[in-house]
């Protein structure tokens, strides 16, 4: 029996130490969660950079970012708030109004000029970045890498079959994948 006694208390110990080093842990997990975001956010802005539009690297990377820490604030800000019967901690209001926000940003990309409709990709990209971070900051990384590949995928898809497929789309500067007649 003593040998058992001495194993309780070691873990009894163990779980103290734990408790001591668990925000650090916490807290590198959340700054991994945000980094992996705003890297996963960046990589469609490398393409759109690439294609000289207007929001690149840094717009995308900034709101994978973003969306990642207030995806994060959203699960854990308020975890240590009193919740009880009359109050309640709803963890997916922060969440809804990144989307909403990244709406207000996208709008801004997008622009009427001489009959054409420019910047829906743009706009359209930064709302994926926005989702792909929050997927990140909500630690469903595999989700969050794979919806990348697919964003990266399809935009380098597109800009092929526009250039080799239907090269007439691209007569007189028309990009036409950022931009639609009216």
């Amino acid at each position: 029996m003593l040998p058992q006694t001495h194993f309780c208390a070691f873990l009894f110990a163990m779980s103290d130490n734990l408790r001591t080093f668990a925000p650090y842990v916490m807290t590198t997990e959340f700054i991994l969660r945000i980094f992996i975001a705003g890297l996963l956010g960046g990589a469609i802005g490398l393409e759109r950079e690439y294609r000289a539009k207007e929001a690149g690297f840094r717009t995308h990377f900034l709101v994978g970012l973003g969306s990642g820490l207030f995806m994060i604030l959203s699960a854990h800000g308020f975890s240590d708030i009193a919740i009880n019967e009359a109050a309640r901690h709803d963890v997916s209001r922060i969440a809804a109004q990144v989307v909403s926000g990244i709406g207000f940003i996208g709008a801004g990309c997008i622009i009427f000029q001489k009959n054409a409709v420019r910047g829906l990709t743009t706009a359209a990209g930064l709302w994926v970045a926005a989702a792909i971070g929050m997927a990140a900051g909500a630690g469903m990384f595999v989700v969050a890498a794979a919806a990348t590949a697919m964003v990266i995928v399809c935009l380098e898809l597109m800009d092929f079959l526009h250039h080799h497929v239907f090269p007439k789309n691209h007569q007189n500067g028309n990009d036409a994948d950022d931009e639609v007649d009216s």
